[in-house]
This record gives structure tokens, C-alpha cells and sequence, in this order.
């Protein structure tokens, strides 16, 4: 059984990582903002970015909010990860079957 502070430390490896991958997804966002306002983009196109941020940002979420022993594992992986230069494309597992890929418009 894990102690308070090893728990902490994994809270707070878990809260770093979704703070900077959801900081990825931010830019995705933004760069379509910016396109819009070059009138490089029109506001479906931006709409369907923001869909997929949106469904991105909540699989990390899910990823990311768990709770005692789990979070230990999650701090784990993720540093397996780190370890292993892996990592979790989440701007693509938010991309949508159904309308379509808005990774090709915010390349």
C-alpha cells in the first residue's frame, strides 16, 4: 500500500501531464482562431476543431481524473511513457468518424 506523500506525488505527476497535453489541444484551437481571423478558415471549420478539442480534452480528462490507487498507475504509465518516448496522440483521439478528421485543417 502506497503512503500519502507517494500519492501526492502521483497527483502531481498526473496534474503536470494534463496540464501540458491539455495545453496541446489549446494551440490546435488557437491556430484555427487565427485562421478564421486571416479569413483563412471559415467558422465550420473552426466549429469543427473546437468539436474535436472538446472531445479530446474529455478522453484526457477521463485519462487523467482518477482517484487512490489509480492514479499511481496512471503516474506510472505516463512516466513509462516519458521513458520510452511514447505518448498519447489525444488531438487525434478526439478526431470524429462522423464529421470527418479537423486534423487535416489544423495541420
Amino acid at each position: 500500500m502506497s503512503t500519502k506523500a507517494e500519492r501526492r506525488a502521483a497527483r502531481g505527476v498526473v496534474a503536470a501531464y494534463h496540464e501540458a497535453q491539455l495545453g496541446v489541444l489549446v494551440e490546435h484551437v488557437g491556430r484555427a482562431v487565427d485562421r478564421f481571423r486571416a479569413g483563412e478558415q471559415d467558422s465550420f471549420e473552426v466549429d469543427a476543431v473546437i468539436h474535436q478539442f472538446h472531445r479530446a480534452a474529455r478522453q484526457l480528462w477521463s485519462f487523467c481524473a482518477r482517484s487512490g490507487t489509480q492514479v499511481e498507475s496512471t503516474a506510472h504509465l505516463i512516466q513509462r511513457m516519458a521513458d520510452d518516448g511514447d505518448a498519447i496522440d489525444w488531438w487525434q483521439r478526439g478526431a470524429s468518424a462522423r464529421f470527418g478528421n479537423a486534423e487535416d485543417r489544423d495541420a
